[in-house]
């Protein structure tokens, strides 16, 4: 079984909560249900006691929580292990979903086709302030976060991109006159979005308290954490949704989406490109790192830790 599954099952008996689980896990809590459901089948017995406020584990579950645990302290016994017999990865790369969607396969085929031998890449997605933490722990070389707060970036190399738009998105079709659309007009539309706290919905939440609204003045607000199924749903005609406009540029510009900007808004959301200084002068992370850059019009990375070191 793979460990997800119990990982899921330890959250899950530690919160007594599906949807506190899921917020811990970054998932959905229909994710963290079918996980559970899963594990059930597969032993044939239920592992949670729902009849309370609280789920807890019954006694099947007690056994398969405490199997779970000496299973998962195993595998990261075996995974530290092997660590260190391992060759590490040539350079890893972290950024948000919107940016992977939206910027990061473009760079990759540029890369790839000067860097063809190249087999040994971690790509990771997350939302900002995580992505914070897994750069401080040195857990990847490379890092793009769009974020709309301030962000502790001392001790790293940073360059602003070009900021991102954002704008809402609809069918052409809702709205014939996008020009004259008002907030009004879009409040009792079902709006598709992350969850809170990813930027996307930090960006929107700022943005209707800068006018005096609230996302709880929506018609209904549908929550995905994946992205395609967002875009989707909205070109299908399901609702709107608040997005990066690079996200969804192909759309717009074949006119199966129609762009709005909101009077009071402010659309621009910042980039930061972010160098582990310690990555090495002349390796792979480095050319990675140029190429995202040029896709931006941007001085090579090694301009980027020349002006860092001398500030």
């Amino acid at each position: 079984m793979e460990s997800v599954y119990l990982e899921t099952f330890i959250e899950v008996a530690s919160t007594g909560n599906l949807t506190r689980a899921a917020d811990n896990l970054n998932v959905t809590p229909s994710a963290v249900s079918r996980r559970i459901k899963f594990i059930e089948e597969q032993y044939g017995y239920e592992l949670l006691d729902r009849t309370a406020p609280v789920l807890v584990p019954t006694e099947a579950g007690a056994l398969v929580l405490e199997k779970a645990k000496q299973l998962i302290r195993i595998e990261k016994e075996l995974l530290s292990g092997l660590s260190n017999i391992r060759k590490p990865p040539r350079f890893s790369f972290c950024c948000t979903p919107a940016f992977g969607i939206a910027h990061l396969p473009e760079v990759l085929r540029r890369f790839m086709l000067v860097n063809a031998e190249m087999n040994n890449m971690e790509f990771h997605f997350d939302m900002p302030e995580k992505l914070v933490g897994a750069l401080k722990e040195n857990l990847f070389d490379l890092a793009v976060i769009e974020h709309c707060e301030c962000l502790d970036l001392s001790g790293f190399a940073t360059l602003q991109l070009p900021e991102d738009e954002m704008i809402f998105v609809c069918p052409p079709r809702l709205f014939p006159n996008p020009q004259d659309v008002t907030i009004d007009d879009l409040l009792p539309q079902t709006l598709y979005s992350r969850k809170e706290g990813c930027c996307s919905r930090k960006f929107l939440d700022l943005n209707l308290g800068r006018i005096g609204r609230n996302a709880c003045e929506f018609g209904k607000i549908i929550v995905y954490d994946d992205l395609h199924i967002i875009v989707d749903s909205v070109t299908r005609g399901d609702g709107i949704a608040y997005l990066s406009k690079s996200l969804v540029a192909d759309k717009i510009a074949d006119g199966a989406l129609a762009g709005l900007h909101m009077e009071g808004f402010l659309d621009r959301k910042r980039r930061t490109f972010v160098m582990n200084g310690d990555i090495e002068q002349e390796g792979a992370a480095i050319r990675f790192a140029s190429e995202l850059l040029g896709y931006f019009g941007l001085p090579g990375a090694s301009a980027v830790l020349a002006v860092s070191a001398a500030s």
